[in-house]
């Protein structure tokens, strides 16, 4: 199966280059952008040597049409499923089967949910089969999608915030039908039309994930569809299993070659009319040309935050396509009223009204606080306000931090409580427009506080946090059976000591000491679980001992989807205290080579992605340069195949959009980034109140990648990070780069700060 994916996702590759080669450049950012990027398995060697199962090759994204962050992404469907880890749509699937109302995690190994699909047929229902799905007769675009069905019809959507538009163009004289119905693999969703079938209205129950699994989330998504024309004819369907109510309306129209036919649809997780009321608002005219120019100017606006500069086409796609997938979450889940779910609730009437702002949800905790919510903290500012705000409402209405808040409820999902780590590091940065005073008391609760039975199986609270905080660690003997993710304790140790230094930052910025000093200890907790005879992360036993049996490259029981080589180096916080554990800097250096020489590090997934820009720590901060430059190239293309695994809600993408300028928040919580080598020939930055960082880069040759020299506002620079009050004020740096090793950067007092200082 995997020999499979590889022929096909080279076979796509070598087509889309060939394409390519005739390319000239754009005139508009948004339209260096290629939606279908990581719509198709990734032939990278590191995904294939690492990646558990074939859901793990792809990237796991779609060709999502709307705006940045939006309720509702609108996309062609090549399956009419929920289910987990199968996206909506998939390059290699021979037809499509609709257009889909989407809320898919993008990059994602979940499900969708309160999805509906529209399929138009022309001739008679039967026809599916001839809806073909050939590349070449479809264009995706992040403000349109349009596909040609050549004797048949031609389809586009564009869309707002909250709602799309679709336009079907006749190819013929024949009958098209309209097939509507909600995706629901629980056989629960519910259409009905109204005048006359001119409007089609209805609901799509949505179910938990992870912890509470299949129990009903507490809010639907819900729809209202507009048709410009009445149909001819209107009939119901229901699903196999049940008698009543209707899981399809199915709309009939004759229709001459050229006419046409509009739709728009507006969404809403809180009701029926609120979906209306999105859609009056956002779309009140059936002028689909307006709703695609104002969501090319939103792409404009948000994608010319930055803007990079090269020759070179691939890179630039490769680029703008990174930074639309990392734009995609958390999702808007208010209405334009305000109005939103309560979160946790399984009252689908239970609501709540924001007044400032607006509310979010969907937030890949475990992937995205890495990269993409820094990322964020770079150019969508005001966005992190409304993130951290909504994490209070969440706080708030359930009791306790979500440490993964997915479908507007607690999951448990993955390891860690990052949302701790994610606030730290947007109020060190400056973002602060929110109560701190309000929220930290239940980011201490996370940390100091074990939740009853009934709460903790519904995923509320840090799982194995007794444990945590008896030894130290989490011993072996704990399994962490209320859990997605069960055992896995040598990764939760690191990451608790992580996030316990992070809440130690607010913990001083409210004014508890004691909180703080007991916070700052426990941050050290990491040297519990680094066996100091070889300098590694290893399981260990209530006693103390630590298991016989270890594979260093190997997955452990132990250990978060990797292995204890890779995840040895999960000390964002302390890297100096743990090269100390390990034996020194150099030896530090030595594990560093060690596991890329042995193919040890896998780019595919979240838990190593500081990895490469460790060397900064060490007298070798070259290698950092070269790793990087190394992993540009081999783990990112352009074409369906261009995401080296999961995306994450755009964590992969973030990571690509960081490096290929040359910096990386190794520690978010800190507001340093560790420097590399750009491989544009300039960066401009836009920052907040007018200012702007400008990089630009001279090279001895299209292929130097080892920088030899910097400046900062004219000025000799020889740190090897930025900080962030750089991201503040605004500068010009200029870097050389040259063909070979250099020793900038490579002394002691340059390199990034630790809790060990």
């Amino acid at each position: 199966m995997i020999k499979k994916l590889f022929i096909f996702a080279l076979l796509v590759s070598i087509m889309y280059r060939a394409g390519a080669q005739n390319a000239v450049h754009r005139e508009k950012l948004v339209d260096y952008v290629e939606p279908l990027s990581g719509t198709a398995p990734s032939s990278s060697a590191s995904a294939m040597a690492n990646s558990e199962a074939g859901s793990e090759l792809s990237g796991n994204t779609i060709p999502a049409v709307g705006l940045p962050f939006g309720m509702t992404q609108f996309t062609p469907q090549t399956t009419s499923s929920e289910k987990k880890c199968l996206p909506p749509y998939e390059y290699r699937a021979k037809t499509v089967r609709g257009f889909r109302a989407s809320h898919w995690l993008s990059g994602s190994c979940t499900q969708d949910y309160g999805s509906v699909s529209l399929l138009p047929v022309a001739g008679t229902l039967k026809d599916t089969a001839r809806l073909l799905l050939n590349h070449g007769e479809e264009s995706a675009k992040p403000y349109e999608y349009q596909i040609r069905f050549n004797d048949r019809y031609l389809a586009k959507m564009t869309a707002t915030l909250r709602c799309g538009i679709f336009s079907i163009t006749m190819l013929t004289t024949d009958t098209l039908h309209l097939v509507i119905q909600t995706n629901s693999d629980f056989k629960q969703g519910r259409v009905y039309a109204r005048q006359q079938g001119q409007v089609i209205t209805g609901y799509n129950p949505v179910h938990r994930i992870y912890q509470g699994w299949g129990e009903y989330a507490g809010f639907d998504g819900n729809f209202y569809l507009a048709c410009e024309k009445a149909p001819s004819k209107m009939q119901y369907s229901t699903f196999k299993d049940r008698t009543k109510d209707s899981g399809q309306v199915i709309l009939s129209y004759y229709l001459h070659k050229g006419e046409k036919l509009k739709l728009k649809m507006g969404t809403s997780f809180t009701s029926i009319r609120e979906a209306q009321n999105n859609l009056e608002t956002e779309i009140p005219d059936w002028n689909f040309k307006n709703v695609k120019n104002a969501a090319i100017r939103s792409w404009e606006q948000h994608l010319g935050r930055i803007r990079v500069q090269t020759k070179n086409l691939r890179d630039l796609k490769i680029f703008y396509t990174s930074l639309y997938h990392a734009l995609q979450h958390p999702r808007l889940f208010s209405d334009v009223s305000g109005t939103y779910p309560t979160f946790g609730s399984q009252d689908s009437s239970a609501t709540g009204h924001i007044k400032k702002g607006s509310y979010y949800d969907d937030f890949s905790m475990w992937d995205i606080y890495r990269a993409q919510l820094p990322l964020m903290m770079l150019v969508e500012p005001g966005k992190v306000n409304d993130f951290v705000r909504s994490l209070l409402l969440k706080s708030a209405q359930g009791g306790w931090t979500p440490i993964f808040p997915c479908w507007n409820n607690y999951t448990a999902a993955m390891i860690g409580d990052h949302a701790t780590a994610f606030i730290a590091a947007a109020y060190n940065r400056g973002i602060r427009n929110y109560p701190l005073k309000d929220l930290y008391p239940y980011l201490r609760k996370n940390a100091f506080d074990t939740s009853d039975h009934a709460a903790y199986i519904q995923g509320k609270g840090r799982r194995a946090l007794k444990s945590y905080l008896k030894y130290g660690y989490i011993p072996l003997e704990d399994g962490v059976k209320d859990a997605f993710h069960q055992k896995e304790q040598v990764s939760r140790t690191l990451e608790y000591a992580y996030d316990d230094y992070a809440l130690s930052i607010l913990a001083r910025a409210v004014g508890r000491k004691k909180d703080y000093q007991v916070l700052s200890e426990r941050a050290r907790n990491y040297k519990h679980v680094i066996d100091p005879d070889i300098g590694m992360a290893r399981g260990r036993y209530v006693s103390g001992k630590w298991i016989k049996a270890f594979t260093p490259y190997r997955r452990a029981a132990y250990i978060t989807e990797g292995t204890p080589a890779q995840y040895t180096f999960y000390v964002p916080q302390d890297i100096k205290g743990l090269s100390v554990c390990m034996g020194g800097t150099k030896q530090l250096e030595n594990s560093l080579d060690s596991l890329f020489i042995k193919g040890g590090y896998w780019h595919g997934n979240e838990p190593g992605h500081q990895i490469p820009f460790m060397y900064n720590y060490t007298a070798s901060p070259y290698k950092t340069q070269s790793a990087v430059r190394k992993i540009l190239h081999d783990a990112y293309a352009d074409g369906p195949g261009g995401v080296d695994g999961n995306d994450d809600a755009g964590q992969m993408s973030a990571w690509y959009v960081f490096a290929s300028m040359g910096f990386y928040p190794v520690d978010p919580v800190s507001g340093t980034y560790m420097l590399a080598s750009p491989i544009f020939d300039s960066i401009t930055i836009e920052l907040e109140k007018g200012k702007t960082l400008s990089i630009q880069v001279t090279k001895s040759t299209d292929a130097s990648c080892y920088i030899e020299n910097v400046t900062l506002n004219g000025k000799i620079y020889t740190k090897n990070f930025l900080t962030k009050e750089l991201f503040k004020q605004g500068g010009q740096i200029h870097i050389w780069l040259n063909d070979r090793p250099s020793k900038w950067g490579s002394s002691p007092k340059d390199r990034g700060p630790s809790i060990s200082d």
